[in-house]
């Protein structure tokens, strides 16, 4: 029965969400910044329904670090939800072409600056990506994308395909890894709290002086670091360490704390 009603308050808050997220998109069309407000539109209502607990561990740098290319893991549709809590500033995402068909939602990602990818023809999915570079290069924006290219459904980190390193090498930009918990698997729709999802950003990875041939090390980098902190986030949530124990090692670290 909660999982009924839950559904049905998420499906009319993602096209309320939707139509205020068209009129922020026509009142200032193709603005790099669309993103990151259309994502808070989604995300901030979504997790007080689905109860969803968020620990977010970002960085300092996470914010300031622009233009960048940020690769994040990818399980499912929630990731819209969970995501939107932390997209920075002039942040836009790549998608597959077809989204801009999904009623309201497509309309609005296409309006907010975000790139879409047509991947059935190689010739256009090139030029996109060219595009894409140019942006990261002359427009202060970064771009976020899934490497992986497809949903993981929880089941471990997929391979990662080459277009975001290629594309932050031809642009000169680093990359800045985010990693979220193995949220779906354990997700419970059904119960009050639906489970505690953590995300983090790790340090950002410089392709200063790196060239095409560089780009295996690079993913193999990139993905055995997200992969061990997705290991490490997921071990935290099973075994979460006790509010006292925490704070007796903070005054074994800090003796003079009272």
């Amino acid at each position: 029965m909660l999982f009924v009603l839950r559904m049905s308050l998420m499906g009319l808050h993602f096209v309320l969400a939707g139509l205020l997220g068209l009129l922020i998109g026509i009142c200032r069309p193709f603005n790099p910044d669309n993103s990151r407000l259309c994502a808070r539109l989604y995300a901030l209502p979504a997790m007080w329904i689905l109860r969803l607990r968020l620990k977010a561990q970002m960085a300092p740098h996470f914010e300031r670090t622009r233009p960048c290319v940020i690769i994040c893991n990818h399980q499912s549709n929630y990731d819209l939800f969970i995501l939107g809590n932390i997209v920075p500033p002039r942040t836009v995402c790549i998608g597959k072409k077809s989204l801009k068909w999904v009623p309201f939602f497509g309309q609005l990602f296409w309006l907010a600056g975000n790139v879409l990818i047509d991947r059935g023809n190689p010739l256009r999915a090139r030029h996109s990506i060219r595009q894409t570079t140019e942006t990261l290069q002359h427009q202060d924006t970064s771009i976020w994308v899934f490497p992986e290219g497809t949903r993981n459904l929880g089941k471990g980190l997929l391979p990662f395909k080459r277009g975001a390193f290629q594309m932050a090498i031809d642009a000169g930009v680093p990359i800045v890894p985010v990693c979220v918990s193995t949220y779906v698997r354990d997700m419970q729709l059904n119960a009050w709290d639906s489970g505690q999802v953590m995300i983090r950003s790790l340090p950002a990875i410089s392709t200063t002086g790196l060239t095409g041939d560089d780009i295996p090390a690079l993913i193999e980098q990139c993905h055995s670091q997200m992969r061990a902190s997705i290991e490490q986030m997921d071990a935290q949530l099973r075994n979460p360490v006790p509010a006292a124990q925490t704070a007796a090692e903070q005054l074994t670290q800090n003796p003079r704390t009272r």
